[in-house]
């Protein structure tokens, strides 16, 4: 049954629902599912090729059955360290010991680029119902090329201060990006994490300070989640854990068992594996060096001397050195079709 919000009136999908972009876990295949449902699918752009970003937009284009959104990050790219760089691998030469690696060996690098002209090239002639952004908003240039092809903008806000920055910088809904939700924080003001508020602090504060249509998200994994956001003023909701172990994502087999063990109960915001805060399942990189660790570089510059690690234990059956993103609802995670989910938390709508 459809829903009607004004969200709906700002993106015609049959629910306010937005399936959130999960870089790593997902492409168009999880976004068409939960479309097909009668939400807004979503596909992660930021760790994208070209090449690849076309051909998922080309699929999205011939097959969504409704409004879609691709989502980029935007932060400032940082300049390379190698003082940074060189202190990182020192605190993680335990494990690169125990691996058998030589740190020398394993090359630096991003990883994950911001939106750029160039990749609005690529983007540009899918003109894609919604465009939604990570980190801010790109610079004003960009952000007025991305609004000429007529797509509707969203970003997220983790602080009331941030909204109305969004606000007053074009976007037409805001994301309220509670503290539970799994992944990057989307802070871009500051870095104080004592800044960082719940889902349902957050969310009416923010519904009160803006005039836009705010969508909540973090911690929202089930029909009562829905309901309670609803209550509280969003307009629609952002759900990503949950859709974590359908079989239309591309979760690996390791991070599906961590989602639904009980170990999934326990999450923490950590730099290691990118040098911004973001949630996941506690593992043993983050209980051995913390899991705000001093020396990690600049996001996204402590991933690169991370991965042979991950790669090395995921070999051994073992998630040591792997980013298990979950928000701290993980109890939904079942190994069921987008569409069964997208159905179950639209109950929360009625």
């Amino acid at each position: 049954m459809p829903a009607h919000t004004a969200l709906t009136d700002l993106i015609p999908s049959r629910l306010p629902l937005l399936q959130a972009p999960m870089a790593g876990a997902q492409g168009s295949a999880l976004a068409l599912a939960v479309c097909a449902a009668g939400g807004v699918g979503s596909l992660p752009a930021a760790m994208l090729s070209p090449d690849a970003l076309k051909a998922e937009l080309q699929v999205l284009r011939e097959q969504a059955t409704g409004p879609w959104n691709v989502n980029f990050f935007c932060h400032t790219a940082p300049e390379p360290d190698a003082t940074a760089e060189t202190r990182w691998r020192e605190a993680l030469r335990p494990f690169y010991d125990e691996a058998g690696i030589d740190p020398a060996s394993v090359p630096a690098g991003a990883g994950r680029v911001p939106f750029s002209h160039a990749v609005a090239d690529v983007v540009e002639p899918f003109a894609p119902p919604v465009v939604s952004f990570h980190f801010g908003l790109p610079a004003p240039d960009l952000m007025a090329r991305v609004k000429s092809w007529g797509s509707k903008v969203l970003s997220s806000a983790t602080t009331v201060e941030e909204a109305l920055w969004l606000q007053a910088h074009g976007v037409d809904a805001v994301i309220a990006q509670g503290l539970e939700a799994g992944g990057h924080r989307g802070m871009f003001l500051g870095t104080e994490l004592g800044t960082q508020l719940g889902t349902f602090a957050l969310l009416p504060q923010v519904v009160q300070a803006v005039q836009i249509p705010v969508i909540a998200a973090g911690g929202i994994a089930d029909a009562a989640g829905v309901r309670a956001a609803m209550a509280l003023g969003a307009a629609g909701v952002q759900v990503g854990t949950a859709y974590l172990c359908c079989p239309e994502a591309t979760t690996t087999r390791l991070h599906r068992a961590a989602l639904m063990s009980e170990a999934a109960r326990h999450t923490e915001l950590t730099t290691l594996f990118s040098g911004r805060p973001a949630r996941g399942i506690v593992n043993r990189l983050m209980r051995e060096l913390g899991p705000l660790h001093p020396a990690a570089p600049a996001f996204p510059l402590a991933t690169a001397a991370v991965s042979p690690l991950r790669a090395h234990f995921e070999a051994l059956g073992r998630t040591d050195c792997t980013p298990l993103w979950s928000g701290q609802n993980a109890s939904s995670c079942q190994t069921l079709p987008a569409t069964e989910v997208t159905a179950a938390l639209a109950r929360g709508f009625d």
